[in-house]
């Protein structure tokens, strides 16, 4: 875990506490960190649809492993 010093606006910070409910600045800043990571990795998956071609249909991917038999 990393320790760091940033300076925020303070009406910020307590505006981000209410709107996650978090108890502490620290909590508050973990969950927006987290919020905009999932926002980001759900970003790059969307800009994939339509460019990734599979061969197997999904009833297969779900069903069978090719490794086995």
């Amino acid at each position: 875990m990393y320790r760091t010093t940033i300076t925020l606006p303070g009406d910020l910070v307590e505006q981000l506490m209410a709107e996650v409910n978090a108890k502490s600045k620290t909590e508050a800043v973990i969950k927006a960190v987290k919020d905009e990571i999932r926002t980001q990795k759900k970003k790059k998956i969307m800009s994939m649809a339509g460019k990734m071609e599979f061969s197997s249909t999904a009833r297969e991917l779900r069903h069978k492993d090719r490794r086995i038999g």
